[in-house]
């Protein structure tokens, strides 16, 4: 198996060809030669069954692996037990978009822990997503919750915290931003063996295949001492990470993650070059062995 890539939402180059509709992105896509794509619910899931069961049967068509990103305003660690309640229905609205769409993950932020120490922070995820296990459970969905590493520090989402709510459930897997672990600790991501620590802790902490098969987001972040500020594209040479010792890190390894790309705006061009680079040290790595 390979790594796939893929952006996170529609790029400015898919509405600059004409792409009006999220309807088109997986032939905008597949024909770019990507074979990935993550629907962005972030303000919340604003396409009708029937549309969101279309965009899926393309992707089906098109051979493009989807995934889904929950809304934003979930609220694992809230201190109100109504936005927790609030945010497994939320999960389970996503759920079931996550099954028209065809996506076998769907992504969720861990939480904040502005207003709490992190442990009671921890703990109220925790409660909120034994709650969500309960609910994928008994509706019978057969979708992963990915919960993703965060790049501000007053949120949740360290490696070794999203490894830790991942074992409530076997339901549940992390999804790595390479950028936000970046901002989190103002530069982290330098080589390979940087990036190849993070397999390793995944795979010594869940096992193996969560590792293998990693979803995995990757941008360059501008940071601050708070840790994450904004997305920025491929062209930054100043905050990082850069991505070719990712690459480098995958073939090695032999892995094989799905990497979606949420650069701001050039999320297809950048995905792009990804995937480049990784068939260019991939192809490398095959001669070597010939």
């Amino acid at each position: 198996m390979k790594a796939k890539f893929g952006p996170g939402g529609n790029s400015e180059a898919f509405k600059a060809s004409g792409g009006r509709s999220t309807l088109q992105a997986p032939g905008y896509v597949k024909s770019i030669g990507l074979d990935a794509y993550e629907y962005e619910a972030g303000n919340g899931i604003s396409g009708t069954p029937e549309l969101l069961a279309a965009i899926g049967a393309k992707a089906a068509e098109h051979g493009v692996a989807m995934s889904f990103h929950t809304p934003y305003f979930i609220s694992l660690s809230s201190l109100e037990p109504e936005k927790r309640a609030k945010s497994v229905e939320y999960i389970r609205q996503s759920a079931q978009a996550s099954l028209l769409l065809g996506a076998k993950t769907m992504v969720v932020h861990c939480g904040s822990c502005a207003k709490m120490d992190r442990r009671e922070a921890m703990a109220l995820s925790a409660d909120t997503l034994e709650k969500a296990a309960v609910m994928l459970c008994d509706n019978g969905y057969d979708v992963v919750l990915g919960i993703e590493t965060m790049g501000k520090l007053n949120q949740l989402g360290t490696l070794s915290e999203v490894l830790e709510l991942c074992r409530i459930s076997e339901r549940f897997a992390p999804v790595v931003d390479f950028g936000h672990l970046n901002a989190r600790d103002k530069g982290r991501f330098f080589t390979s063996d940087d990036y190849k620590r993070v397999f390793d802790e995944i795979s010594e902490s869940l096992g193996a295949g969560y590792a293998e098969g990693l979803h995995c987001h990757f941008s360059k972040i501008m940071y601050t001492e708070m840790g994450e500020k904004k997305h920025l594209t491929f062209e930054d040479t100043v905050y990082g990470p850069e991505f070719a010792p990712l690459a480098q890190a995958i073939v090695e390894l032999g892995v094989h993650p799905t990497l979606i790309c949420e650069s701001a705006g050039t999320q297809t061009e950048d995905a792009l070059y990804m995937k480049d680079e990784y068939e260019r040290l991939l192809e490398k790595a095959s001669a070597g062995r010939a």
